[in-house]
């Protein structure tokens, strides 16, 4: 059974312990010694890992470790441009008499996946508007087997099993409640581009039914899941005989939601409901990002640095 998981490692433990591989590669350094880089992870977190000088005899055995192993590590964790790293001194990988349950190697959303989807599709047959009712109730009952167990990202927020639904979810429940303070919003338009935006992940993102992502499709690489999205949304809205505005808005919130043409989006939002859609996208980014490293923190500690916020160290409290 395993009984250290990433959260809870600090700088200079020594460490004997079962991990999931999320990457591993024998690399050679500038000095031309062979190393192993590695990426572990459990489901508290990953940590990423080397092994230096990796003799001739070591080599067969560490360049066999695929993403998805277990493997038994010895090390000592030390810390490197501010986050923890694991310095391996040993590494197998594990067998049948390990014992291991491959549900300590998994992050899962913290709520049940059907549940998760129960509250998004009711949300859907409750829109007054036809048009996006249909289109919504379609979509989710077309996707659902996918949905339960798809990813948000392949890497960073909600990386997880479920983390779509989990994604999707929160961000209704906040888009709710922002449209009962800015009434000049189109309630059933801001919910649909929730439910919509990221749809396209099932068919960018590669993912087993274990919610860990292996890559990108060849379509999720070359488009994007927001020029994907596009797509879809057209050849659906054609198919109903939606009404041309009202498609071209759905695409439009779709196509800007990620604001920036850095990441993605080569149109601003130019109406209100598309703007709320990007801010409830980033704030359960962020909300997310910021639990996550705060869950490995001790009180009156700072975390890590949190690449995804711009490398920032969270503080926290202890009374607070």
């Amino acid at each position: 059974m395993k009984e250290i998981f990433i959260k809870d490692l600090r700088k200079d433990q020594e460490v004997t312990e079962f991990f999931m591989v999320k990457m591993a590669a024998v690399k050679t350094g500038s000095n031309g010694k062979q190393y192993l880089d590695i990426t572990l992870g459990d489901k508290t977190g990953e940590l990423t890992g080397k092994k230096w000088d990796v003799s001739d005899g070591e080599y067969p055995a560490l360049v066999d470790i695929k993403e998805k192993d277990i493997v038994k590590i010895k090390g000592i964790i030390t810390e490197w441009a501010g986050q923890l790293q694991f310095r391996v001194q040993r590494i197998r990988k594990a067998n049948e008499n390990d014992g291991q349950q491959i549900g300590d190697f998994v992050k899962a959303a913290p709520e049940d996946p059907q549940e998760m989807y129960d509250f998004i599709f009711d949300t859907a047959q409750n829109l007054s508007d036809g048009d996006l009712r249909e289109l919504c109730v379609r979509l989710l009952t077309e996707n659902k087997e996918r949905l339960l167990y798809y990813p948000a990202a392949s890497k960073n927020h909600h990386a997880q099993l479920g983390g779509l639904l989990y994604h999707t979810k929160r961000m209704l429940m906040t888009g709710m409640r922002v449209c009962e303070v800015y009434t000049n919003l189109n309630r059933d338009l801001v919910l649909t581009g929730v439910i919509l935006h990221d749809m396209e992940k099932l068919n960018e993102i590669d993912a087993d039914t274990d919610g860990i992502a292996s890559g990108y499709s060849f379509e999720g690489q070359m488009l994007g899941h927001l020029i994907q999205g596009v797509k879809l949304v057209d050849r659906m809205a054609l198919e109903m005989g939606m009404d041309r505005e009202k498609a071209i808005m759905l695409e439009h919130m779709i196509l800007s939601h990620h604001y920036e043409p850095e990441f993605g989006s080569p149109k601003k939002p130019l109406f209100p409901e598309a703007e709320v859609l990007h801010y409830l996208d980033i704030l359960d980014a962020r909300m997310f990002d910021m639990q996550t490293a705060l869950e490995a923190t001790e009180p009156g500690e700072f975390s890590d640095r949190v690449w995804t916020l711009d490398n920032r160290r969270l503080y926290k409290s202890v009374n607070i």
